[in-house]
């Protein structure tokens, strides 16, 4: 018979053995009681150029001079660090999402409105997102803008590269991209103002009791 994993050991898949939770000694409801606020997860999708970035961190922004306490989890900022081992393809991007959703959570739990910046192509890996936190918990916020539109943007040269064949599997182009089916919010990223679409996203925490009124 095998022996048992010790601690700190892995199993044959890789999963961590013999660890447990361990328990805040300040937990989510005294930190929003302090902090006078509750904690969210706003999760920015779309595809790339669509403005999930700068609409992120318009709202931060707005937040922050309310004195609410936010944090902005950016595409490519994790892709620096904690993200920087992976890559494009369909299972490094569903790991990429894992990732982000499990710091998320954990944002959350420290009464933090985090707004995380991805274009998180697939429908499943959002949802898994979603199920990490508990109802209410998680805001999907699509930013809408068409191809077209992101294309002539083109912020980082990414689809004139990526119609040239430089770069595989891109969202949009050679990659797809599943727009959600029940987001919370869509927001026309493509032909609406930016200080518009913030205050729709500002109005929406308020209504929903996430921040109290201004």
């Amino acid at each position: 018979m095998a022996a048992s994993p010790t601690y700190g050991e892995l199993t044959d898949k890789g999963a961590s053995t013999n660890i447990a939770w361990h328990e805040a000694s300040v937990d989510r409801a005294e930190r929003a009681k302090a902090r006078g606020h509750r904690s969210a997860i706003l999760w920015f999708t779309g595809l790339s150029g669509s403005g999930k970035s700068t609409l992120a961190n318009a709202v931060n922004a707005a937040l922050f001079k309310r004195g609410l306490a936010t944090y902005v989890l950016d595409g490519d900022n994790i892709r620096h660090g904690l993200c920087k081992d992976l890559g494009f393809s369909d299972a490094d991007r569903e790991e990429n999402i894992r990732r982000i959703g499990e710091v998320a959570k954990l944002f959350l739990d420290s009464g933090v409105i985090v707004l995380t910046a991805f274009v998180s192509p697939f429908r499943a890996d959002r949802d898994k997102a979603r199920a990490l936190v508990e109802n209410g918990d998680f805001l999907e916020i699509h930013c809408d803008a068409a191809l077209d539109v992101c294309e002539s943007r083109d912020p980082k040269g990414l689809y004139a590269k990526a119609r040239a064949g430089q770069i595989k599997e891109f969202t949009g182009i050679s990659s797809p991209y599943e727009a959600p089916e029940n987001a919370e919010l869509r927001i026309d990223t493509g032909g609406q103002e930016l200080q518009q679409s913030v205050e729709i996203v500002i109005s929406t925490l308020q209504d929903r009791g996430v921040i109290p009124a201004a």
